[in-house]
């Protein structure tokens, strides 16, 4: 198993060797980690279009050497007209079109806090430096993916009538093949004017009026105001003090709960005991995340609307209390997962030891399928999240932020290593993020083994439909025979799917040299210099 180890100044890993490309490139001309991670959110916002979009949200977690790390939320709230009133009638509120696109894009004003960050550890790259390389490739063009071919062939029936969405990502009215050339002139034009007039423009500029105009005329909730009054917010990062070390993830709306619970309750539970990818292992893993998923689904929302503190779910008696319930010998029943998540996971690691974890994404593949036709850009269906039942949690409101399930991770562990992590996948990224800790930081696997090996999921996640554990071939045939013997629904997938994710992680050892993993299941790279 490749076991990539860098003697590096720097690392990057994104599931985009593009993306990856362009965050190295900075470093290299002295830029620090953020700086690197706004030019690959330029760069991946452009290679992979059906993943993420600057009409999507973001979040951050920048780790720096030494002190304590910060967050960014960079999600949206649902626009001033985006009331129970207006979608009255529906039983839920729709997955595509102007109906979907009812929140405010927060990624650019992420990148716009971020850098304003950077500047405590010196940060001044001009933005233009750092948006070259998206223009570029905007305008330019790029092969079209793969992955990019197969959402587009999957997804077309339900997106090929939304507004604007032919006429961007379909060739001759086909989606574009594999290797083809894809353009984006709108985008770029738009990256130009971002690049020229600030980041702040896309919320307070001319590029602001025009994307008011046009979500107007295509009849979205989300007004000139909505975007003039949004800002992201710094917010302090969720901490767990874990045996392997302390592990960071995101406050709500984000489900960074769920995968600091779910590390939790297993350590709790004594996964180290147990052997690396056996059933003790996935069972454990599994059974820990149906308990963090109801914690999930009867709490988190935004946090201005929560009724417990996030953190004091980490707590040495909440998470023994948690793992108490395991049962080794039995898998318990539950109920549904929040089904699919389009999004992509970058890390990048900078020669002072900045690390920077960070998500970027539109919700479902191509978000709502609107495409703004002065732009060209593709806004997000975030809000489909929002529930139509006025006692729910996640009952709609305007100004009220939709429950994300976008969650970046860091992690110091005990002997000194710096690591960051994540994965796309709605449901599945929790548990991908736990496979990946767990392989690597409690059973000292090779960064790369504890990515590329088998993974599983429970419940649905991109392109899936069903709530079954569903795990790759790979997974040894008696390990499957022993979790089904354990009572799970076990339900055989491709060798490698992207079901799983794309997951990523990079390193820092206490030796100052790297190593960084990119998931084969995407079209990425770990790359440093």
């Amino acid at each position: 198993m490749l076991n990539t180890t860098l003697a590096a100044r720097g690392i990057a890993v994104a599931p985009h060797s593009l993306a990856a490309q362009s965050a190295l490139a900075v470093l290299r001309d002295g830029g620090n980690a953020i700086e690197a991670m706004v030019a690959a959110a330029a760069t991946i916002a452009v290679v992979y279009p059906h993943m993420n979009s600057l009409g999507g949200d973001g979040f951050w977690l920048i780790m720096p050497a030494h002190g304590e790390p910060v967050a960014i939320d960079a999600s949206g709230p649902a626009g001033s007209l985006a009331t129970l009133e207006r979608y009255a009638g529906m039983s839920r509120i729709p997955t595509r079109g102007v109906d979907a696109a009812l929140t405010v894009a927060g990624t650019v004003g992420g990148w716009q806090l971020a850098l304003e960050l950077s500047r405590q550890w010196g940060g001044q790259t001009a933005l233009p430096r750092l948006l070259e390389d998206a223009i570029h490739y905007a305008s330019a063009g790029i092969p079209t993916t793969p992955s990019q071919h197969a959402a587009t062939t999957s997804k077309l029936a339900e997106l090929h009538a939304i507004p604007g969405f032919a006429e961007t990502f379909l060739h001759d009215d086909q989606p574009p093949q594999a290797g083809s050339l894809f353009q984006q002139p709108r985008l770029a034009a738009t990256l130009r004017t971002l690049a020229e007039e600030g980041l702040d423009g896309f919320y307070r500029g001319r590029l602001g009026d025009s994307i008011a105009r046009d979500l107007a005329a295509l009849g979205s909730p989300v007004t000139r105001a909505d975007l003039a009054n949004y800002r992201a917010t710094q917010v302090r990062p969720l901490q767990l003090a874990h045996s392997a070390g302390t592990v960071y993830n995101l406050t709500p709306p984000s489900q960074g709960l769920v995968s600091q619970l779910i590390l939790g309750i297993a350590d709790h539970a004594g996964l180290g005991q147990h052997t690396a990818d056996s059933a003790e292992h996935i069972h454990i893993l599994v059974e820990a995340t149906k308990l963090a998923f109801a914690v999930r689904d009867a709490h988190i929302t935004d946090p201005t609307h929560m009724t417990i503190d996030p953190q004091a779910c980490l707590t040495e008696e909440y998470l023994k209390a948690l793992a108490a319930r395991i049962d080794l010998h039995h898998a318990e029943p539950w109920g549904q997962g929040k089904g699919p998540g389009d999004t992509i996971w970058m890390g990048v690691i900078d020669n002072d030891g900045m690390a920077v974890s960070f998500i970027q994404s539109i919700y479902h593949e191509f978000g709502s399928g609107v495409v703004l036709p002065a732009s060209g850009l593709n806004w997000q269906n975030r809000g489909a999240s929002f529930s139509l039942d006025p006692e729910h949690v996640l009952t709609l409101l305007p100004g009220k932020k939709p429950f994300h399930t976008l969650n970046p991770a860091a992690a110091r562990l005990h002997d000194g290593r710096a690591l960051v992590y994540g994965t796309m996948g709605g449901d599945g990224q929790p548990q991908t993020q736990a496979a990946v800790f767990s392989r690597y930081a409690v059973f000292g696997q090779p960064l790369q083994q504890a990515v590329t090996a088998p993974r599983w999921l429970l419940g649905r996640t991109w392109g899936e439909s069903t709530d079954s554990l569903k795990v790759e071939s790979r997974i040894p045939a008696e390990v499957l025979e022993q979790l089904r013997q354990l009572g799970h629904d076990v339900e055989v997938l491709d060798a490698f799917t992207e079901t799983m994710g794309h997951a990523g992680a990079a390193v820092r050892l206490g030796n100052g040299t790297y190593e960084g993993a990119f998931d084969p299941r995407s079209n990425g790279a770990a790359a440093g210099y």
